[in-house]
């Protein structure tokens, strides 16, 4: 088979499934995971894919809102990976705001074991997931249901959010770039956030390495509005010294929360 002939079918693939693994896919084909993975290089700069941990997604997800059942499914190490670190930030008691993103829903996980927390947050699928634990309190704000995310969303969430005043927020994004910031693909979503940070007195940015020098649709913040930056993997060191300069923790792998 051509390799333009694979890379096509690599993509009808995407188009029915929404994602894409190499390893299945080398096996498929019976070509190396290197292969795929240029293959894949070529959807991306073509803007049919954007290629995650172990595979890729449709589309450019910087720009666009996945449905919650493929998000969930995707960067499902790297979610794990920031979630436990992101879960000791967390203390017995504390009043958190979470955002309606799949990575928040991971920590949502791995926060069970924590007791008497309130959460307030815009998502109904992690109001479900915590709705079993005893102890807690779980808020969920009113707003207009968008169902691709199942998120609350608009007016009455901006206004409900603004009422309450947090130890913290965690919350994630889109893109990151020193030129941009913190960015979203919706205004609404960006609008959540913003008063989401507005009401934390710790505001803590949970993403996945693949999100350092991307920029998405609109800003959320500046670099210089979050406290603490949990990630997968080290960033550069030109991100490294950035945090440094604006006082922003960054938490990685083998690196300790202070």
């Amino acid at each position: 088979m051509l390799a333009i002939e694979r890379k096509n079918e690599i993509l009808n693939k995407l188009r029915a499934d929404q994602r894409v693994l190499v390893s299945e896919l080398a096996s498929f084909y019976n070509v190396t995971e290197e292969t795929i993975r240029r293959d894949l290089d070529k959807l991306e700069k073509e803007g049919y894919a954007t290629k995650t941990y172990g595979g890729a997604i449709l589309g450019n997800s910087t720009k666009t809102d996945l449905s919650y059942t493929i998000r969930n499914k995707t960067n499902v190490e790297a979610k794990n990976i920031i979630a436990s670190l992101a879960s000791r930030l967390v203390e017995d008691g504390d009043h958190l705001m979470l955002d309606d993103s799949s990575t928040s829903l991971f920590l949502a996980k791995k926060l069970k074991g924590k007791k008497n927390l309130t959460i307030i947050t815009n998502s109904v699928e992690l109001v479900v997931e915590l709705s079993t634990v005893e102890t807690w309190t779980i808020i969920l704000t009113g707003g207009r249901l968008k169902p691709d995310s199942l998120a609350l969303v608009g007016d009455q969430t901006q206004a409900s959010l603004r009422r309450y005043h947090v130890d913290k927020v965690i919350f994630s994004c889109k893109g990151i770039a020193p030129s941009a910031g913190i960015t979203d693909s919706s205004e609404f979503h960006a609008q959540t956030k913003q008063s989401m940070i507005a009401g934390a007195q710790k505001k803590i940015l949970i993403l996945d390495s693949s999100k350092f020098d991307k920029i998405s649709f609109v800003e959320i913040a500046g670099l210089d509005a979050i406290d603490t930056v949990v990630t997968n993997a080290a960033p550069g060191d030109q991100w490294l010294r950035l945090f440094e300069e604006n006082g922003t923790q960054c938490i990685y792998p083998h690196e300790k929360a202070k």
